[in-house]
């Protein structure tokens, strides 16, 4: 069964660009090879300030996998001082979903 989660960082006023940059430094490339996630959607939110990411894992093991990652550890270490403190994190009961369409 998978496992989701819609997570919603606020940034410090300003530095929602630099957030994105860290993240696509560390993370966009190790969720890319990561075969844990599914599917991962990062996304802005109507407020300036606001960084909102809905993710998909295989099951709860990768995602608990995924956090053990060292590059996981080098993205925290370098973006939670541009952040306001912990993200709101909602775990989601999947009942269904549609397949991502694949890229040719």
């Amino acid at each position: 069964m998978s496992y989701a989660l819609f997570i919603q960082h606020k940034t410090l006023p300003g530095k929602r660009d630099d957030v994105q940059r860290i993240w696509q430094k560390h993370m966009m490339p190790t969720i890319a090879a990561n075969d844990g996630h599914t599917a991962y959607f990062y996304s802005f939110g109507t407020d300036p300030d606001t960084i909102c990411a809905f993710q998909v894992y295989r099951d709860q093991e990768a995602a608990g996998a995924f956090l053990k990652k060292p590059e996981y550890a080098a993205y925290l270490e370098e973006v939670e001082p541009l952040l306001t403190g912990d993200p709101d994190v909602t775990v989601l009961d999947v009942q269904w979903s549609k397949p991502a369409a694949q890229s040719a």
